[in-house]
């Protein structure tokens, strides 16, 4: 188990690094954080590819595929993890939660966001 988890923290903090020197660098490019596209988007490409190679194709050992789509892909990304999940639902033909879980996670997301600010008024 020990060995599980340095290998999340690891990733994590490659993939978090790397989030932020991207981020850093393109979100200042234009009004739209590009920085913050490139990563969701190639994060999400990169955990279908790794889940892909991990799961189907037993390419990837257990400890690699945690290493590189818990680790790496939740530390650069977490629309990487929802992504997958929301793909998951499609293919499932589960389109009712498909609607949920998206709709849910974006408006719940922003709306923690507010909540959050707006409590940190408070303290």
């Amino acid at each position: 188990m020990m060995k599980q988890v340095l290998l999340v923290f690891i990733g994590g903090g490659l993939g978090s690094a790397l989030r932020f020197l991207i981020s850093k660098n393109l979100n200042q490019v234009s009004s739209i954080p590009l920085g913050t596209l490139l990563v969701n988007f190639s994060g999400s490409l990169l955990i279908g590819l790794i889940l892909g190679l991990g799961l189907k194709q037993e390419m990837l050992s257990p400890n690699t595929t945690l290493l590189l789509a818990t680790g790496f892909c939740g530390g650069f990304t977490t629309f990487s993890a929802f992504s997958f999940e929301n793909q998951a639902l499609l293919k499932a033909g589960d389109y009712v939660n498909f609607g949920i879980y998206s709709a849910g996670s974006i408006f719940l997301g922003i709306a923690a966001v507010l909540i959050g600010m707006w409590l940190s008024r408070i303290f």
